[in-house]
């Protein structure tokens, strides 16, 4: 049972990686907690929520269930649900279970920190990209028409509780969009990683437990190292958004229905290794290694219409901008990045149409 510990200011806990953990969620709710509200979708609860509901038998709970879509991640479904659990009785020894996907893992981590001026939170993820990156870290948010997570805050989780028998149901397109979080853990700072998404391709794809459970501990191992060096993306952990400044700017640019997160994410990572290779950051072969990863496990949906000039537009709000400064994650070589500010517009355009080609 690989269990990685998350050691921050705010809160210690570990994030655990164990096939069949689901069934033992009941242990990791603190003795003497009031209701526990279980955030979901209908269509995760559907899928479950009897084996969850098992788990967490002789335990207090409601479920409230949001409708799902990263363009209702919104205040508005925050105040819904937070009125929701006032009614059913809601109080400050509560405790918040996010049982979802990454959105969900936003969305409930956000409402545990603002209600009743912050209650505990669990982190449950079902998707692969909430359980290598949105369940791991406290950074929890909703989305503005402007820009991507612009409402947050930094609310550690008591625990984060990965089952990878869950990804069993999730469809292709969610789990291939999951791995290219993966990918990105592989540039930023596991040559290993990258190395074992290229060569075992077939059966990452296929699913099989083996080599799943090691890119989701391996992915969570980076994740909990770079969160506990530091907490609130001071420094480090913002090389965590290579792939993510383009990424969120597609995502507002095509109002959030067009592509997943995971998706934006891969896109993001292609503009990163044009930009990085036209700034001679990188060696043209490190930035080809990047650009087959991302194609070899796609694909995409079609980029067709989307001007690179509206996404270079939105950079700018993008909420790793600083005092007008966009702040770039750019690969120095598989397994090392670097951030670099004071790129030329001219170049930051060239790299867009070049990922949108």
């Amino acid at each position: 049972m690989p269990s990685f510990a998350v050691k921050t200011p705010q809160r210690d806990y570990c994030a655990t990686v164990e096939r069949g953990l689901l069934a033992r969620a009941a242990h990791y709710i603190p003795k003497g907690s009031g209701k526990v509200f279980v955030v979901t979708t209908e269509d995760v609860w559907r899928l479950h929520g009897e084996a969850f509901s098992r788990g967490i038998a002789g335990v207090a709970h409601e479920v409230l269930y949001f409708p799902g879509g990263e363009e209702r991640k919104r205040l508005a479904h925050v105040e819904k649900l937070a009125e929701q659990m006032v009614r059913m009785g809601g109080d400050r020894s509560s405790v918040v279970v996010a049982f979802g996907g990454g959105i969900v893992n936003d969305m409930a981590g956000f409402l545990a920190a603002i209600f009743m001026r912050g209650i505990p939170a669990i982190q449950i993820p079902t998707t692969l990209q909430g359980q290598v990156d949105a369940a791991i870290g406290g950074k929890t948010g909703v989305n503005l028409i402007d820009g991507k997570n612009l409402i947050g805050s930094f609310h550690q989780p008591l625990a984060v509780l990965i089952d990878p028998n869950v990804l069993a149901t999730l469809p292709d397109r969610e789990y291939r969009a999951g791995l290219f979080e993966v990918i990105k853990y592989g540039v930023i700072r596991s040559a290993p990683l990258f190395q074992l998404l290229m060569e075992q391709r077939d059966s990452v794809l296929a699913k099989e437990p083996a080599v799943v459970d090691r890119i989701i501990e391996e992915s969570v191992r980076i994740k909990a190292e770079v969160v506990s060096a530091d907490e609130r993306e001071s420094d480090l952990r913002r090389i965590l958004n290579f792939g993510h400044t383009f990424g969120h700017a597609l995502e507002a640019e095509t109002a959030y229905a067009r592509f997943l997160h995971g998706e934006a994410v891969g896109f993001g990572m292609r503009a990163a290794a044009y930009l990085a290779r036209s700034l001679g950051k990188v060696t043209d072969r490190d930035a080809a290694g990047i650009l087959d990863a991302v194609d070899r496990y796609g694909p995409m949906p079609s980029l067709n219409g989307i001007p690179a000039e509206r996404i270079a537009a939105r950079l700018v709000s993008d909420k790793k901008t600083i005092q007008g400064k966009v702040h770039f994650v750019l690969p120095r070589c598989i397994g090392e990045v670097a951030i670099i500010s004071g790129v030329d517009d001219g170049a930051v355009l060239s790299a867009i149409r070049s990922a949108l080609a």
